[in-house]
């Protein structure tokens, strides 16, 4: 896929997709969160009320795009999509509560303490954070214990300490510290890059593709979860509220040095461009079996949510 080609075809690609993944993934939640009939119910009821019906599902596609290139099966992406979304949404649902970011809009609803309570939004993202892990740890899933325990190590690895949580320390000390550049970069790639790169991975894991084969894709996966926060943050200062279902110019009321404050505008979407045809040339190898990774490429730097 050729730069000239950015301006149709992707997009006509990348559409149905994205619609499919959103609904399997609605699908596979609905599925896997049945109602107890019994006091839990409150508890499921709202780690369905946020995990159902929201979001782009970019994660879960990437798993998938990343897995249909070796052709593996499509059923064990869509469960594999299903946990990563939910330490996702898990993380969404603790960013949201007032002790952290205080929002009151997600996905154009409210957020999950606004729509219950604290308490109980705090233990729904417990109970979506667990929840993955009882999705890849499974046999039914495969019957490679391998390959299992390769998915959650990856994906553990991409949300404590070393990934996503530790990016959220990080974005909580930068509202009292001044962050340079490669502060600021080493921030995103944990905070947002990790659970990204997490999925080009795991579907790479279900593709059967050993470790040292990966590297071209986690070149890939780096350069478009890059991308995805400078857009995010260009978003954040120039997007419609609306459109994003969310509140924005939150990190420059927090005082947060970001891409777009340490960049300027016009450098920002200069990177961004360049992240994403990086991130393409990782791909070079591939044929036409690979426009859908190309097509999220392109997506990233030219949404508007």
């Amino acid at each position: 896929m050729t730069a000239m080609e950015r301006t149709g075809p992707w997009q006509d690609l990348l559409r149905p997709a994205l619609a499919r993944i959103a609904e399997d993934i609605d699908s596979s939640f609905d599925a896997l969160l049945p109602l107890a009939n019994d006091p839990r119910d409150r508890l499921i009821e709202a780690m369905r009320y946020a995990a159902i019906g929201g979001g782009k599902r970019l994660r879960p596609l990437l798993v998938l795009a990343t897995a249909s290139l070796f052709g593996a099966d499509r059923a064990m992406a869509i469960r594999v999509g299903t946990a990563i979304e939910a330490i996702h949404v898990y993380s969404l649902i603790h960013d949201d509560l007032p002790c952290m970011d205080d929002d009151a809009l997600r996905h154009g609803k409210p957020t999950l303490h606004m729509a219950f309570d604290e308490a109980t939004a705090v233990l729904a993202g417990d109970a979506l954070h667990d929840f993955a892990f009882e999705v890849l740890s499974d046999p039914n899933l495969s019957g490679d214990p391998f390959v299992r325990i390769e998915l959650v190590r990856t994906l553990a690895l991409a949300s404590g300490m070393n990934g996503m949580a530790g990016g959220q320390m990080m974005d909580i000390a930068a509202e009292t510290a001044s962050f340079d550049l490669p502060t600021v970069t080493r921030l995103q790639q944990l905070k947002t890059g990790a659970l990204l790169s997490a999925a080009v991975e795991m579907g790479a894991i279900i593709g059967r593709i050993p470790a040292e084969g990966r590297a071209h894709l986690r070149g890939y996966a780096r350069d478009i979860g890059l991308a995805f926060q400078i857009a995010d943050d260009l978003l954040d200062a120039e997007g419609d509220e609306e459109a994003a279902g969310k509140a924005l110019r939150k990190d420059e009321k927090a005082g947060k040095e970001t891409f777009l404050s340490l960049l300027g505008p016009e450098r920002a979407r200069e990177q961004a461009q360049m992240l994403v045809e990086q991130a393409v040339q990782f791909l070079a190898s591939y044929g036409e079996e690979a426009d859908l990774l190309r097509a999220v490429a392109w997506f990233i730097v030219e949404r508007d949510r």
